[in-house]
């Protein structure tokens, strides 16, 4: 598959992606890109977040690959329990433990448990072993548990503009080659 022939879904985490992230110079670059935009960022609620992807994804005439940070990952697998058949695939970058969304006195409690049923669609999870989120294991056995492909990013941090990951040009590669095997 190209990308052009699929609609690309920005869903972005906690407190949105901003200009200098990744997902928003995908977004920019790529023409059928799509952002999954929340009513609130910084107060994140699973139902409101699990509903604007399913409105994106219906809305959608083409197939969607979901390309998902952070929180937007958990929300993203909540959506995809409800839409398994809707999606072509899901490229997921850096989720945070459950640990850590426990901890997060804005984030909503339903986002818990993370959903570990596996993908009915092919999936690429992306993690690093050095995530503030996430101990270093937390994303390669949520990867095996949904049946995804682990990419072990090193010691990168959050895999966001913070952690020197604004172009990230090694993401793009894995999201073309990725949509490629589609």
């Amino acid at each position: 598959m190209r990308a052009a022939e699929a609609t690309i879904l920005i869903v972005p985490g906690y407190l949105d992606s901003g200009p200098e992230h990744w997902q928003s110079r995908w977004e920019k670059k790529l023409s059928t890109a799509r952002r999954v935009v929340q009513r609130d960022f910084a107060h994140p609620d699973c139902a409101e977040w699990v509903e604007a992807i399913r409105r994106e994804v219906l809305a959608s005439s083409r197939p969607v690959v979901l390309v998902a940070h952070s929180l937007g990952v958990i929300a993203a697998l909540h959506a995809a329990q409800q839409l398994r058949s809707k999606f072509a695939g899901a490229f997921l970058v850096a989720p945070p433990s459950e640990a850590v969304i426990r901890e997060m006195p804005d984030v909503d409690s339903a986002f818990l448990p993370v959903p570990r049923a596996r993908l009915p669609f092919p999936a690429l999870l992306v993690g690093g072993s050095n995530d503030p989120y996430a101990d270093a294991s937390f994303a390669r056995i949520l990867a095996e548990e949904i049946g995804a492909r682990f990419i072990d990013a090193g010691p990168a941090g959050h895999l966001n503009a913070e952690s020197g990951h604004g172009p990230w040009p090694e993401g793009s590669l894995a999201f073309a080659h990725f949509i490629a095997g589609l």
